[in-house]
C-alpha cells in the first residue's frame, strides 16, 4: 500500500470514530472532590461505633406498616448495642433514624444530593451527616461501617445497595456480614427467581450464595440473626470493612 493510501485509510477510520460530544477538562478537579468526599467521610465514621445499615425507599410513607418495621428494627438494635446508618432522607431511611434517635442510639445519615426525592431528615444530629455527590462514594460508607445490612422494600436504588452488598461478599472484597431482607411478601418472588433462575436454570450463582439472603418480617428474627452471628456475645467485637476502590 501506497503512503497516499495508506494515510486515506487512516482517515477514513479517524473519520468513522466516535467523537465525545463535549470535551470537559474537569477530570482532576472530579478526582479531589471524590477524594474530598472519602476523606470527609473517613474522619466522621472513623469515630463512631459500630453500626447497622438500614436500606429502604425514600417513598414509604409515615403510615405505612413498613415505615413503623424499620423504626422498630432501628430502636431493637439499638438496644443490642449498635447505631443505625442510613441514606439520611425520608421514608424507610426516615423510619430508621427515628428508631434509633428517639431511643437514645447512633443516629447516621449519608445524604445524596438528588434533583427530586432527597432532603435529610429530622432525626440525625447534624454532626452525624454526610453529604454526597457521589453514589459511589456514599456506598463505600454505607459498606466500610456497616456490621449488618437490613434491606426494606425499595426500588433501584435499594436493589443497587442490595446486590453491592452481596457481590462484595461473595467475591470476598469484604468479610461476611448478615444481609436481612425485611418484607416476606415484597422480597420472596425475588429470592424465589434468584433460585429458579440464577441458581438451578443457569447455575451463575453457588447454592451457598442463597444462605447469604434471609428474609423475614418480624423484627426480633432480625436482631436475632445478627446477635448469632456475632456469637451472642455482650462485647460486640467488629471490624471496620477493608473496602477495595
Amino acid at each position: 500500500m501506497s503512503e497516499i493510501e495508506n494515510n486515506n485509510s487512516e482517515s477514513n477510520i479517524e473519520n468513522k470514530t466516535k467523537k465525545w460530544s463535549e470535551v470537559k477538562g474537569e477530570n482532576s478537579w472530579t478526582l479531589f472532590k471524590v477524594i474530598a468526599e472519602l476523606v470527609e467521610g473517613f474522619e466522621v465514621l472513623n469515630k463512631l461505633n459500630p453500626c447497622v445499615s438500614i436500606f429502604g425507599s425514600a417513598r414509604t410513607k409515615p403510615d405505612d406498616p413498613f415505615y413503623k418495621l424499620a423504626a422498630e428494627i432501628a430502636k431493637k438494635c439499638v438496644d443490642e448495642g449498635f447505631g443505625v446508618i442510613t441514606g439520611g432522607g425520608p421514608g424507610i431511611m426516615e423510619a430508621a433514624n427515628k428508631g434509633a434517635f428517639l431511643n437514645n442510639g447512633l443516629s447516621v445519615g449519608l445524604n445524596i444530593d438528588l434533583p427530586f426525592e432527597q432532603f435529610h431528615n429530622p432525626y440525625i444530629e447534624p454532626s452525624r451527616i454526610l453529604h454526597h455527590r457521589y453514589f459511589f462514594v456514599r456506598k463505600v460508607m454505607f459498606v466500610k461501617y456497616a456490621q449488618a445490612f437490613v434491606v426494606c422494600p425499595g426500588g433501584f436504588g435499594t436493589l443497587d445497595e442490595l446486590f453491592e452488598v452481596l457481590t462484595l461478599i461473595q467475591t470476598k472484597k469484604i468479610l461476611p456480614v448478615p444481609v436481612i431482607l425485611v418484607g416476606v411478601k415484597y422480597w420472596s418472588g425475588l429470592k424465589q427467581w434468584i433460585i429458579d433462575v440464577m441458581l438451578n436454570e443457569y447455575n451463575n450463582i453457588s447454592e451457598k450464595d442463597i444462605d447469604l439472603i434471609p428474609v423475614t418480617d418480624d423484627p426480633d428474627e432480625v436482631v436475632s440473626i445478627i446477635h448469632n452471628f456475632y456469637d451472642g456475645s455482650d462485647s460486640i467485637h467488629c471490624i471496620k470493612q477493608n473496602y477495595e476502590l
